[in-house]
Parts: structure tokens; C-alpha cells; sequence
């Protein structure tokens, strides 16, 4: 298994993500969860790791927030340089490779750890870096929704094969991860859990499909009524943390 760059991807990618109901809602409970935590803080230095085509960290940066956006693909990155201010940095790099976190006050995650080969390991390189009293903003595909809306549609040998494919759809996160497992790693990496949610927690499992588009509103507000409650935000299709790094 190697790390998924969305080189030779990238047109779909934007569209694929941002042009549907799942991405534009996801984006939607994403801001207002960072809108929640980031407003006490005021204006914050902030890195998005992976950050795609830049749509949050427009977002962060018109909060007043001053952002650097980083991501491994080319292609990608030329996209957001056509779509985001001159006052975003965007640089090009690897995870792995960035060793300047110590320079943010808020680290942001989102939907990266699922596209790695070793998304633990890339857990401990982000807390290597993070001086106490600093904050990360993590999301990630979710392992357990991702059996259970198997399920319900049937795909019981797809679930025995442990979700593995013989050929991988590169649109496809590789590596979904367990909430349980993640928020067990993040404390002994010497983070606190300061809030959890889950993200898209009736979207995916909706029969009627098109009801994601002709009944928007109602299921954004069934989503932000629920997706900070047992049982439900366990079922989110993204599970979303926000961690202060103690240690």
C-alpha cells in the first residue's frame, strides 16, 4: 500500500468532492465545528495539511485567520492557486516531509490519515511537532460507518474481504480508521479530547438518494441536532476531533 496523491485526478477530485451534497454538507458541519472551537482564540496562525484545493482554508482565511496550505499533489495545488488570495501560502509537500508545526498555533487534518499507508505513523509525526498548548483539528474516514452503510446495501463479501479491492478506485479512501482506535492513539500521543462529532452521520444511509438534494436543509438541520450525540455521531461517515496537545 502506498500514499494516494490525486496527480492525474485532480479535475475530478474538485468535482467529485466539493460539486455534491456530500461534500458540500461535510464542508458545511466542518466550518461550523472550527467556527465553534477557533472563535474564543481569536486570530490564529494556521497549517492545513493536505488541504486539497484550498476550499477551508479560503474559508479559515476569510475568518481572519492566516493560513499556509500544503498538499502533496501538483495538480492539486495548481487548481487552488487559481482559486484562493495571494495572502494563502501554498506550498508543496509530503506529510511526512513538513517539520515546521512548532510555527502554527492550530494544525488541520481533514480526510488525510485514510489516504496513507501508515496513517499512525503520520499521527505521531503531526504530535512529534505540536508544542503544548496548541491545537489540531482532526477528520478522518470512518472505518466502523463505512461496515455498517456496507451492510445495509448488501455488500457482505466486499465486508469479508475487509473492504479491500483487487484494484483500488483511487476516489476511494484506502484506509478508513476506527473513531475508538484514533481517539485511544490521539491520548497517548498526549492530546485532549476537547470535542468529538460525527460527520454525515444520516446522509450516507439515506434509501432515497435524491432526498440529499430535494430535503438539503432538513437533513443539515437532523445532522446539527444530533451529530454531537450518542449513539449517532459514532455513525458519522467522517468522525471529526478537536485536540489541545498537553504534553
Amino acid at each position: 500500500m502506498k500514499d494516494q496523491s490525486f496527480d492525474g485526478l485532480a479535475q475530478k477530485f474538485d468535482r467529485n468532492i466539493y460539486g455534491t451534497t456530500k461534500g458540500r454538507l461535510r464542508h458545511e458541519l466542518l466550518c461550523a465545528a472550527l467556527s465553534e472551537h477557533l472563535a474564543p482564540l481569536g486570530p490564529q496562525k494556521i497549517i492545513e495539511l493536505g488541504g486539497g484545493t484550498g476550499v477551508m482554508a479560503d474559508y479559515l482565511a476569510g475568518a481572519g485567520h492566516q493560513l499556509t496550505l500544503t498538499d502533496v499533489s501538483a495538480e492539486i495545488l495548481h487548481l487552488a492557486r487559481q482559486k484562493l488570495p495571494a495572502d494563502i501560502t501554498i506550498q508543496q509537500a509530503d506529510l511526512f516531509s513538513i517539520n515546521n508545526l512548532a510555527d502554527y498555533d492550530v494544525v488541520v487534518c481533514h480526510a488525510v490519515l485514510e489516504w496513507l499507508a501508515k496513517p499512525y505513523d503520520a499521527l505521531a509525526h503531526i504530535a512529534s511537532q505540536m508544542p503544548p498548548g496548541s491545537f489540531l483539528s482532526l477528520t478522518f474516514f470512518n472505518r466502523d460507518a463505512a461496515i455498517f452503510g456496507n451492510a445495509l446495501y448488501g455488500n457482505f463479501d466486499y465486508i469479508a474481504r475487509d473492504m479491500k479491492v483487487k484494484k483500488q478506485v483511487r476516489l476511494n479512501p484506502q484506509q478508513p480508521l476506527s473513531p475508538k482506535e484514533v481517539l485511544a492513539a490521539v491520548e497517548k500521543l498526549g492530546f485532549r479530547v476537547e470535542g468529538k462529532r460525527g460527520i454525515r452521520c444520516f446522509h450516507d444511509y439515506l434509501r432515497e438518494r435524491d432526498m440529499a438534494s430535494s430535503h438539503y436543509q432538513q437533513l443539515l438541520e437532523l445532522e446539527f441536532r444530533y451529530h454531537q450525540q450518542e449513539p449517532y455521531l459514532w455513525l458519522g461517515k467522517y468522525f471529526y476531533l478537536w485536540l489541545v496537545k498537553e504534553i
